[in-house]
């Protein structure tokens, strides 16, 4: 039973610390991930954890995941009743959000061996899994994920909120293209949002060192980056997939949308950004800001 990545664990590590260390209003909130992680009372010690140093992730992390939220919580108002999380890892919202999980079919998508140990940390916590939550063991490299996913309980002829994020820099083009014509298939008005990588051509001096920093931490870590592309690059990706409309949700946008006015100063790192493609007939699942 594998323990989850180093990825998983800091980015659950890092929305606690949002709450820890960040001013309200908080753009969100979740402890819950820590006490899954239960890295020991010394990971606030780590270099990765510092305040200063690493708000700007921090930044990017909360925002994400709220923006995915809000659009799963806008979706499931329209009557959408299914959510896929991709590389699912330590996510909390089927604990955190009970009132909108349990009108849906949740499928948590991940590798095998941390899926179990998360299935048994639930345990522990007293939260189990509920039969709205499906985990569902994948493979990515020896099995097909639509094919585990029907086997879970997933209706290919009812709409779907997809979420992948924190993904697609650890994938081929090719693996990315793939993945965005299954979903393309979806049945129509199935919503996805994913994050993608800027190349560091598009960011400025500073960021891109920032850039070159980040990649070589995730290289040491085994988790080297694969892919990046420009905005026009994933939209006519998602375009060539089969999505009817694809719309890219950039850094700033996010910004002005959680983080305007805050004295603080924090903001997310320019560099990851979302595609939002819906399938089928219909508009972009765009969610509407919220406070």
């Amino acid at each position: 039973m594998a323990a989850p990545d180093s990825t998983a664990v800091r980015t659950a590590l890092w929305r606690a610390l949002h709450v820890e260390v960040d001013p309200p209003p908080h753009v969100f909130t979740d402890d819950l991930g820590l006490r899954l992680a239960d890295p020991g009372d010394d990971w606030r010690a780590r270099d990765d954890m510092d305040p200063a140093t690493a708000g700007r992730y921090r930044a990017g992390i909360v925002a994400r995941a709220r923006f995915v939220e809000d659009l799963v919580a806008e979706q499931a108002a329209r009557g959408v009743g299914q959510y896929v999380i991709l590389g699912a890892g330590l996510d909390t919202f089927a604990q955190r959000r009970p009132e909108i999980a349990a009108r849906m079919r949740v499928f948590e998508v991940d590798q095998p061996g941390p899926q179990e140990w998360k299935r048994a940390r639930l345990a522990e916590l007293g939260l189990g899994v509920p039969d709205w939550l499906r985990l569902v063991p994948v493979d990515f490299e020896t099995t097909s994920w639509p094919d585990r996913l029907a086997d879970a309980g997933f209706a290919a002829d009812e709409p779907a909120v997809v979420a992948s994020t924190g993904v697609s820099m650890y994938l081929t083009k090719e693996a990315n293209a793939a993945t965005l014509r299954r979903i393309a298939g979806f049945a129509a008005g199935s919503t996805l949002a994913m994050t993608f990588l800027l190349p560091p051509e598009l960011l400025d001096d500073g960021e891109r060192a920032r850039h070159r920093v980040t990649a070589e931490r995730a290289r040491e870590a085994g988790t080297p980056f694969v892919s990046t592309f420009s905005p026009a690059e994933i939209l006519a990706m998602a375009r060539e997939a089969g999505f009817r409309d694809a719309v890219h949700v950039s850094g700033a946008e996010l910004n002005e949308r959680y983080f305007a006015g805050r004295a603080d100063g924090l903001r997310v790192v320019p560099g990851e950004e979302f595609l939002v493609a819906t399938a089928g007939a219909g508009a972009p699942g765009r969610p509407a800001a919220s406070s």
